[in-house]
């Protein structure tokens, strides 16, 4: 574990835990001979952060162990790394290795949907400015909001994640990547109420691939152009990946608001789609309830995103929306070997200010 002055890391568990924590190797710190008592009864929230606390002391790296069992947080916990004694700049080398996180959200989702004044809630699991993060063999279920956060990192790797909750569960974003990069995910299966993957601005050069997604809104660019000055995405692969009921399958979505935020060079490859609503989905008209969109145009910028063997069914007669920004219309979307049918039938394709080309067999025809 390596961390800096500045805050560096936050690390939220919520609820009930059953997780091992490998901060790195060498000096050991178990969270029992802290206090911590795994019968999921006691609020073990302080032995948490009391052997944080020791290992943030110490002057090379270290592990926090959480050994088997059911141990209860009471309260979201941050760790942070201001009074860390290592030298080293920035949190480095950090893994999450195993076990489950189970947020118990449900309460609170019932407290949403009925519109009754409902308090905000809490992430899973967030990494903020860290390098080299690896979470491997993770569960994360019944989030409260976003399962797990990757924000301001470099180089991470999450690996054999799964992630469930309810399919209406509001705002439960399985994977969520924001102004990172080199995020790597892989071999993982996400279920939830919202994105299963979510891409935020700022990304780059990030691999995606072999993904199951559903239930759930798909693995989604967006939503980005919120903000005037916003950094852009590029440089994204999203590969073997398959979908299974959800909203959208493969989706970029922006605001209908002026920026100069861009997306460019994203490539969707051999992706299978099982009665998904919006298989294909490019909508840069997002607007909730029309408000908040003074120009009703969106600033972002699309190019050069490819589709490349992507097959199955539609669970509507649309199955590729291309509505791109009148302001900035998309270029360089180009098709290759696309097969989605419809109940038995060819389904059909819509564009809107949508440039590009296609090759091999598209079905349904490019509208391009």
């Amino acid at each position: 574990m390596a961390v800096c002055k500045q805050y560096c890391f936050s690390l939220v568990f919520m609820t009930f835990l059953y997780v091992t924590c490998t901060l790195a190797a060498n000096a050991q710190y178990n969270v029992e001979s802290y206090g911590a008592k795994p019968d999921g009864k006691t609020d073990s929230t302080k032995a948490f952060m009391a052997a944080w606390t020791a290992a943030c002391a110490s002057t090379s790296p270290a592990t926090i162990n959480v050994p088997s069992g059911r141990f209860l947080l009471g309260s979201a916990i941050t760790f942070g790394g201001q009074t860390c004694k290592s030298k080293a700049i920035r949190v480095s080398g950090v893994s999450i290795v195993g076990g489950t996180l189970d947020a118990k959200g449900a309460a609170l989702w019932s407290c949403k949907s009925s519109s009754k004044s409902c308090p905000d809630g809490a992430g899973t699991l967030a990494f903020y400015n860290s390098n080299n993060v690896v979470i491997d063999g993770l569960s994360s279920q019944n989030s409260q909001k976003f399962h797990i956060r990757i924000e301001s990192c470099h180089n991470a790797k999450l690996q054999g994640v799964k992630v469930s909750a309810a399919g209406n569960s509001p705002n439960t974003d399985g994977i969520h990547v924001q102004s990172s990069t080199g995020v790597t995910i892989l071999n993982s299966h996400i279920g939830t109420g919202d994105d299963c993957i979510s891409i935020g601005p700022g990304n780059s050069n990030l691999w995606i691939e072999n993904i199951a997604c559903g239930p759930g809104h798909g693995i989604s660019i967006g939503s980005l152009g919120w903000k005037e000055q916003e950094a852009g995405v590029q440089n994204v692969t999203v590969k073997t990946a398959t979908f299974t009921g959800t909203q959208n399958g493969l989706r970029i979505k922006t605001w209908a608001r002026p920026s100069n935020g861009f997306v460019k060079n994203v490539v969707f490859q051999h992706a299978v789609m099982s009665n998904v609503k919006h298989p294909i989905i490019i909508d840069q008209n997002y607007c909730p309830n029309n408000q908040n969109c003074p120009h009703q145009g969106s600033g972002v910028k699309i190019s050069n995103i490819k589709y490349k063997d992507i097959h199955g069914t539609s669970a509507t007669q649309v199955a590729m929306t291309f509505e791109c920004s009148k302001t900035q219309p998309c270029r360089g979307i180009t098709l290759d070997d696309v097969n989605l049918t419809y109940k038995n039938h060819p389904a059909q394709a819509s564009c809107s200010n949508a440039g590009g080309t296609s090759s091999g067999s598209v079905t349904p025809a490019s509208c391009l």
